[in-house]
């Protein structure tokens, strides 16, 4: 390791090597700055896509040893990330940890705190942060652009066939086995918003459900399958209108759904797997829409809606400020100045786009550098979230959804 570090590469080890865990590796190394030395992952064809990398079937291997990387990777499932993070820490590797970080409050608490012991590089994956779009809207912010800001509006648009791969067919779809949907989702963006107000959140309140997919919606004649289904040439949510168009790809959802991505591989994974169910006879429980309303300390507003019936899109935002306002879409920033009365479009088009598949509009590269030059130079202001902020956006997600089941008002410090 001192070795590599004196070369300036980064070695890391990749605890859950599915589709998070390996796109931010493979940025990892497409960068130059960092090899994969280690994995560990129950799936031997997940291990094999970081050759030349140490195998290990479960973190508890590799935790077992001593340090074999600077930094570890967790992108295990949400309810999984608890026990290596405190452990990886204890053991002084640095870490960057897929969220949400735990699916309970005292697991994030716990969390923050093995960090904090071990004085680690510690960041969340909340790449939002780190999109070109971000940065640019950050900086018109902190810079008077527009004034004090006084209320924003926010949109998640999940997209329809996205929340049926994941939130409906998916490891998502169920808050008991993971978590619920505000902070399986959308603890990005209540993080985002935090970061761009610069103010943590006071009081919370929450409406919102399961409207769609449920069987009351099944339409007539559905089978169980969309293969054996009658229905399926006319539904928006067929599997096969989902997946087989993506046949071949290496590449999320559908390196989701099977090893073998070919078009056989993918029909035998719809015949046989989750991923083939009827989106209307599911056992899914998370919402399908939601809304969240916050005021922040200072006495600034934000409503932020997520909702599954729309294209999958990059977030859209309206920030109103004392001095102008700022509508933005993911690609450009619309300006208007009150005194002036101009408007100025700031191009920010990111290379992909707002999904997994398209690497968050630029946010996992970016989350991933920013990342690496702090475990190479030791300085902390690469990585844009301290683990207190992080935890912070996280009680924001348990404030609404206690708002959202008992009709109240919420502090994110209840508990």
């Amino acid at each position: 390791m001192e070795a590599d570090m004196e070369a300036g590469m980064v070695t890391l080890a990749v605890v859950g090597a599915g589709s998070r865990g390996t796109a931010y590796a493979r940025h990892a190394v497409r960068s130059g700055a960092a090899r994969v030395v280690a994995v560990a992952d129950p799936r031997g064809s997940r291990r094999d896509r970081h050759p030349g990398a140490a195998q290990y079937e479960s973190w508890r291997e590799l935790a077992a040893l001593s340090r074999q990387a600077d930094a570890v990777i967790i992108a295990t499932q949400d309810a999984d990330h608890v026990e290596p993070a405190v452990r990886f820490a204890e053991l002084g590797y640095d870490i960057l940890l897929e969220k949400p970080m735990a699916v309970s409050e005292d697991d994030c608490r716990a969390i923050v705190a093995a960090a904090e012991r071990s004085d680690a590089i510690f960041a969340v994956c909340h790449v939002l942060r780190y999109t070109p779009y971000t940065r640019a809207l950050k900086a018109l912010l902190d810079s008077g652009r527009i004034g004090e800001i006084v209320s924003i509006q926010h949109l998640e648009p999940v997209g329809w066939w996205h929340q049926a791969h994941s939130y409906v067919r998916g490891n998502w779809r169920r808050s008991d086995e993971s978590t619920f949907m505000l902070l399986a989702k959308s603890c990005h963006d209540l993080d985002w918003l935090v970061h761009l107000t610069g103010r943590r959140v006071s009081r919370v309140s929450s409406f919102g459900g399961l409207k769609h997919f449920t069987p009351a919606n099944r339409p007539a004649g559905a089978a169980d399958r969309c293969l054996d289904c009658a229905v399926e040439p006319v539904c928006p949510y067929s599997a096969k209108r989902i997946y087989l168009p993506l046949a071949g790809r290496d590449s999320w959802p559908v390196n989701v759904l099977t090893d073998d991505v070919s078009e056989s591989g993918v029909l035998d994974a719809l015949r046989t797997g989750p991923y083939g169910r009827c989106v209307y006879a599911c056992d899914n429980d998370v919402v399908d829409h939601q809304v969240v309303n916050m005021e922040f300390d200072g006495g600034a507003t934000a409503s932020f809606t997520m909702t599954a019936f729309t294209p999958a899109l990059h977030r859209q935002t309206r920030i109103f400020g004392t001095h102008g306002s700022i509508e933005g879409d993911g690609d450009r920033l619309t300006v208007t100045d009150f005194l002036t009365r101009e408007t100025e479009t700031v191009e920010t088009r990111p290379t992909g786009d707002g999904t997994a598949r398209g690497g968050h509009g630029g946010g996992d590269e970016g989350l991933v550098e920013a990342f690496l030059t702090a475990v190479r130079t030791r300085d902390r202001s690469a990585v844009l979230s301290s683990p207190g902020e992080s935890l912070h956006s996280h009680l924001v997600a348990w404030a609404a959804e206690r708002s959202r089941l008992k009709g109240e008002v919420v502090s994110p410090s209840e508990r």
